[in-house]
């Protein structure tokens, strides 16, 4: 797979995702966040589970099934995903679909970050400016103004640590085997069970509420998980984590219009400059040549 085609299946994820904030928005008048999670997730397991069985035959028949220490780098994943999905889900009911959606994009400069000081790989000088101009954009989108945030949003934010440990370890956990399905579907089974065990303690469930939040479920199961996360899992095998993230923070965009679209929405003059500013960014690291290859920040012997 080309670097091209890897950003362009990203940025169909990007698409996927910024429109599922809206059915995450209608999920949550009917069912708790942590239920939510965890009943799409396992859904979006389902959806892959024949694909990651057939991929993981074709590893055995060549004897190179996972490892014990693989196994837990998947399962890892999923613990990620919990984290970051249940904390934007929790702050969906808090805040609007245009904020959740920019403001999970703080992960961006996150990542680059996180390689650098635990892989010691620096990402193409493009990458820092485009990060910056993304948490700025984030900024001019909360209103200028960091105590005009909701509760929300602070739990959106919370969440961008996990997201960003994730788009970080995906790719390189992915690669280890050439087995994305089968590492996709494990995350999205640890990271379903996790959240519907807490979801059985914590949060009351009614049958009532699951008929009405399942088309939600559905959209965001299905599409959101079962292909959008795997997109996201087959092309970061083929492209860089910092890329990756600008490309993934357009979702912000998609959001943005589908609470337009959707849920009436509206953008004042600051908010849109600050649309504006990320999606340039987006596009300027992909407009810039990278044809000099990364390197670490030290050798492999410092």
């Amino acid at each position: 797979m080309t670097r091209l085609t890897a950003n362009l299946l990203l940025t169909l994820t990007a698409l996927i995702w910024g429109t599922a904030f809206v059915a995450q928005n209608l999920g949550m008048q009917d069912i708790g966040p942590l239920a939510f999670t965890g009943i799409r997730f396992l859904l979006g397991a389902l959806i892959v589970l024949p694909l990651a069985m057939r991929e993981y035959r074709r590893l055995n028949a060549r004897h190179h099934g996972f490892t014990q220490g693989e196994w837990l780098g998947a399962a890892g994943l999923g613990l990620l995903l919990a984290g970051g999905a249940t904390l934007q889900q929790v702050g969906i009911a808090g805040t609007t679909v245009t904020n959740a959606g920019f403001f999970t994009v703080l992960y961006v400069p996150l990542v680059p970050l996180f390689g650098c000081l635990l892989f010691r790989t620096l990402p193409h000088w493009s990458v820092w400016p485009a990060a910056g101009g993304c948490v700025a954009g984030t900024y001019l989108l909360g209103g200028g103004e960091l105590s005009s945030l909701a509760t929300g949003d602070w739990w959106v934010l919370a969440g961008t640590l996990f997201w960003a440990g994730h788009v970080l370890l995906v790719g390189r956990v992915a690669a280890e085997k050439g087995a994305a399905i089968t590492v996709a579907c494990t995350q999205f089974f640890v990271c379903g069970v996790v959240c519907l065990a807490a979801a059985l303690l914590v949060e009351p469930i009614r049958a009532a509420g699951l008929v009405s939040a399942m088309p939600a479920i559905l959209y965001a199961g299905v599409l959101s998980v079962g292909v959008a996360f795997t997109l996201q899992v087959l092309a970061q095998r083929h492209t860089q984590a910092s890329d990756a993230a600008i490309i993934l923070s357009s979702e912000t965009l998609f959001a943005a219009i589908s609470g337009a679209l959707f849920l009436a929405e509206k953008l004042d003059g600051r908010q849109a400059a600050g649309c504006v500013l990320i999606l340039f960014c987006i596009l300027a690291v992909q407009l810039v040549p990278q044809g000099e290859a990364r390197r670490p920040a030290t050798d492999a012997h410092g």
